[in-house]
């Protein structure tokens, strides 16, 4: 686990315009560059730009995931431009890892700073990762649209 479980975790949701004004307002749609940086056994750092949809941030405010893990978040709090999450994330071969997360967020911004622990072989091991993302534009260029 480590900068996987990080990469891709932002996403955007629809607002109000009054929501949008507010320094807590949930992330908007739109165009996205997002810094990642994790280690876990060794340190990676990636900077993403990617299209985010409405659906993309209600996925993410209810818990982030993505393809190669399952997470479940029994311990949840979202709201205020704060985000704070404890649960454990899975791969699809069984490897668990116990994650805790706390972050910050507006309509154009978003930071998530999380912790893993997890065991391999019997032997615990720990990381950590952080998410820096801010919105670049409401439009997505052509080629990143449709991804």
């Amino acid at each position: 686990m480590g900068a996987g479980l990080i990469l891709g975790l932002l996403a955007a949701g629809s607002v109000s315009a009054a929501e949008a004004a507010s320094p807590a307002a949930t992330p908007m749609p739109g165009y996205w560059e997002t810094n990642n940086t994790a280690t876990f056994l060794f340190s990676s750092h990636s900077t993403e730009r990617k299209c985010l949809t409405a659906t993309d941030v209600a996925k993410f405010m209810n818990g982030p995931s993505n393809r190669h893990y399952t997470c479940e978040y029994p311990s949840r709090t979202v709201g205020g431009g704060r985000i704070r999450l404890a649960g454990s994330c899975a791969t699809k071969k069984g490897q668990v890892a116990h994650v805790t997360a706390k972050g910050t967020y507006s309509a154009t911004t978003f930071k998530l700073e999380a912790t893993l622990k997890t065991k391999i072989g019997g032997i615990p091991l720990s990381g950590a990762a952080i998410t820096d993302a801010h919105r670049l534009g409401d439009d997505c260029p052509a080629a990143t649209a449709s991804k």
